[in-house]
Parts: C-alpha cells; structure tokens; sequence
C-alpha cells in the first residue's frame, strides 16, 4: 500500500479531489458538492462513500485529508470532520477548513498576500503565511459579492432592463438567451437560487467582451470588487492573487481596473485544488486538527 494524501476544494455545486503522494499526483476526481451549511451528514456520506471512493484506487492508502470547502466553519465543518474520519478509518489526521484558507495557501503558499476567489461569489482575505488574519465579509449576492458572476449577470441584467445598454446589446442578449423582461422577474425574485441564475449569464459578458460599453462594466464592476473589499486589509503594496472561473476568463480586465484602483494582480489560477495539493505535498503534516 501507497499512503498519500487526499485534497479536496469544494463548493456548493462541485468537489475537486486529489489524490497525491509526497512526489506527485495520482488521481483527480469530481463529485457532487458538498457544503454543511445545507448537507446533512447523510447526504455528505453518500458524496463520499458512493461517488467519491469508488474512483479511488485500492493500491493507494489515504493516511491524511485536508478539506477546504464552502461552509466549513464552526460548528458545520464538524460534520464533514465526522463522515471522512468513519469513511476513511484509521486516517492518520484531518483538516476541514474554509475554501477561503484554501485559496489563499494555494495562491500564496506560506508567504504573506492578499488572496481572492472570483467565481458565482466573491471572497477576499489577507494571510499571513499560516493563516486568515483579516476578511472583508463578502455579503452575499444582495449586499455584496462585488466582481462575482452572480454580481455581473445581475449588472448586465439591470443595464439591459434599463435600456442602458444600446439597442444592439439588448436585442442579441434577448435572442440569445430567449428571455423577456417577465421571465427574468420570474427567475430573480421568484425562483429559488437567483445568483445562480445571474451567475448563467456570464458567457453573454465574455462573447461582448470587445464592446466598450461591456468592456467598461467589467471594469467597474471589478473596481468595486477592489475599493469594497480589497482596499480595506491597507497594503497596496502586495499583490492581489485570485482564484475562480471569473478571474480565469476576465483576467484583463481585472488587470485594468486593478491598475485604475492602484493595485498590481500576482498569481490567477482557475482551480485551487492543485496550488492545495503543491502546498500539502511541502508540508503534510500542517494543521492536524483531527
């Protein structure tokens, strides 16, 4: 048997799983997502007994687990603790922490930064190497999630609905996604999961991308991103690292409007869990908390 180390980075949709040993990565494998905030232990173990341990290759012995995952804080990340220490008996330790912590060890490794994640939400800390000293909280869709998907479907939405948008934008948004004003009511405040929703409308922004007026959205829509979170943690002289499919796909732009904020982008990575699995290979034993 080959003892390795099990890495997972997960949202609310998907887990990304990483199998690896001191030297190198065996495996990657996708599941289901898990967050305690909405999981039961039930549902988290079906994740992990049926569709995340059956890809796992038997030669392999799984000796440490470092979870990183939405909604894993106090008290609910005892939970996913719980499931993976019964479904992976005798583990030799596991760490459940935030995504967050994820991001910024996989951005920055065990050096100081300002870290990010960009995706259907936004979230932003400063690390200190080891750890979160400081976090802007996100808000959530309504309040906040400035630079998120969810945040520029519902811009783009409300610049089309307002007729701020020319004629020309308005009219190819509403052939290709085959919406009146009416649906997107619907969809927004009266179907369940509306960020979602608003988050599905990003591609629209990325085929426009070229056109000033979406061009000039993206920017400030990542300004804001940068003047309400970023700014606060006071250190303009460290570099933004980020993580998430949005900061993947509009990394220009995220560049233009750091530079109009007075702030310099470092590392961008669309996933984090191979930057987790490069920092746990280093150091393997770190946080045992289990």
């Amino acid at each position: 048997m080959v003892n390795c180390i099990l890495i997972a980075d997960s949202g609310s949709t998907k887990t990304d799983w990483i199998l690896t040993t001191a030297e190198n990565n065996i495996l990657e494998v996708e599941t289901m997502g898990i967050n305690p905030v909405r999981d039961s232990q039930d549902a988290i173990f079906d994740v992990i007994k049926n569709h995340l341990k059956p890809q796992l290759p038997k030669e392999f012995l799984v000796s440490r687990i470092f979870f990183y995952g939405a909604g894993c804080t106090d008290p609910y990340k005892k939970n996913v603790e719980e499931v993976l220490a019964n479904t992976f008996y005798p583990v030799n330790g596991i760490t459940v922490e935030s995504d967050l912590l994820g991001a910024a060890r996989a951005l920055c490794g065990n050096k100081a930064g300002i870290a990010c994640i960009l995706g259907t939400g936004s979230n932003s800390c400063l690390y200190d190497g080891q750890g979160i000293v400081c976090n802007t909280s996100p808000l959530g869709y309504i309040l906040g999630d400035e630079g998120s998907g969810a945040f520029l479907g519902k811009t783009l939405v409300g610049n089309i609905l307002k007729k701020i948008f020319s004629k020309k934008i308005q009219d190819s948004f509403f052939e290709k996604y085959k919406l009146t004003p009416a649906i997107i009511i619907n969809k927004v405040y009266r179907e369940p999961m509306p960020n979602t929703f608003l988050a599905s409308l990003v591609p629209f922004l990325a085929e426009y991308r070229k056109e000033p007026e979406i061009h000039d959205m993206l920017v400030w829509a990542f300004q804001q991103f940068f003047s309400r979170n970023v700014r606060a943690y006071g250190h303009p002289e460290m570099e933004i690292n980020c993580v998430g499919s949005i900061a993947f796909y509009f990394k220009q732009e995220i560049m233009d409007a750091a530079a109009k904020e007075g702030f310099k982008i470092g590392k961008i990575l669309q996933k984090p869990a191979y930057g987790i699995a490069d920092f746990h290979r280093k150091y393997p034993f770190l946080d045992q908390k289990w």
